[in-house]
């Protein structure tokens, strides 16, 4: 199996080759080096944050055998890496191995990581459970990056407001990030502080079903299915040249549900009034099951509902790190001039 294995990471790097030079040439050093569930062992996933090399594990635990074999992969490519396993095979995804105190430091190191010139904070273990930068989004970023000069822009779900980095680096005049998670942002405004931009991207913490209800102008009910709902931050309505909408899998809310199988359309519409005319909203849906074809023309049977017909359609493929057997892949990003 050890050696098996080992074949298994060299052969998924050398396919890479090429495209570890475009990254570089971009200032880039984070990629996946290996996706498990494509490249011969579905559930482990091998990826470079700068100098961290991040081991993650999703249907079962690495024996020691392997993960020494995929420590010395990742030492091979990277000699001076720090590399941390996170076994990630029980319920929810949580990480679940025990780690020594020295490895448990390390684990929590800062580090610094970049991508497209920009400078990102990177740690292996945190309060969270999800890397502060998803890989397989850098497709999008690069877009909002070169689409962004001059543009307002509204990064919906910002997590660690990534996409607002890129907006800011690729000189938008304002940028907004909204996410309800106060550390989530925390992490966004200390990225932002690594990094030279011409504007500081906000950010605001909401539940983004209230944000997009002032921005777009609907309103704000003081009471929703007979529950008073909690304060939010005040934000006056307006329109922005460039709306991301990146929303997790499901997640509830005092205002609804966040479902990207059977409601996308709730975050759409809205997302949609806050467009500008003649502006682009950028869509992201992560569930492997859903049909891009499908899901594409519920988007435009809602937008035609809306008075808001869609204009042009582009889609966002991710990048080779992330390959798919059938050109499907479960992160689907769409472009729509509005």
């Amino acid at each position: 199996m050890s050696t098996t294995l080992d074949a298994l990471l060299e052969a998924a790097a050398q396919r890479r080759a090429g495209l570890f030079e475009r990254l570089a040439a971009e200032e880039t050093d984070s990629y996946r080096l290996f996706h498990g569930s494509v490249e011969g062992l579905p559930g482990l996933t091998v990826d470079r944050y700068g100098p961290l090399m991040l081991v993650q594990s999703f249907h079962a635990a690495l024996s020691a055998d392997e993960l020494a074999v995929v420590t010395a992969f990742c030492r091979r490519h990277l000699p001076e890496a720090s590399v941390v396993y996170n076994d990630r095979s029980e319920s929810n995804s949580r990480v679940g191995n025990a780690l020594s105190l020295a490895e448990q430091a390390e684990a929590e190191q800062d580090h610094i990581a970049r991508e497209l010139g920009i400078r990102y904070h990177i740690r292996a273990r945190h309060r969270g459970q999800d890397p502060w930068l998803f890989l397989d989004l850098r497709a999008g970023r690069r877009r909002v990056k070169e689409l962004a000069a001059g543009k307002s822009v509204l990064n919906l779900f910002a997590y660690t407001c990534g996409i607002g980095l890129a907006a800011a680096k690729g000189g938008a005049q304002f940028v907004q990030n909204i996410d309800f998670a106060e550390s989530s942002l925390s992490v966004g405004r200390a990225n932002a502080k690594l990094n030279e931009l011409a504007t500081r991207p906000r950010c605001v913490q909401s539940d983004v079903f209230a944000a997009l209800r002032q921005l777009s102008g609907i309103g704000q009910p003081k009471m929703v299915r007979g529950r008073k709902m909690p304060p939010f931050p005040t934000l006056e309505a307006r329109q922005f040249d460039l709306v991301f909408l990146d929303p997790p899998r499901y997640a509830k809310s005092p205002f609804g549900v966040v479902d990207l199988i059977n409601d996308y359309q709730a975050l759409f519409k809205p997302a949609l009034l806050t467009t500008a005319p003649g502006g682009t909203l950028i869509c992201c849906n992560n569930v492997a099951q859903v049909d891009a074809e499908a899901w594409l023309e519920s988007l435009q049977r809602c937008a035609e509902k809306a008075g808001r017909p869609i204009r042009a359609v582009r889609w966002i493929t991710p990048d080779e790190d992330f390959p798919t057997p059938d050109g499907k892949h479960p992160l689907k990003i769409v472009e729509l001039d509005v």
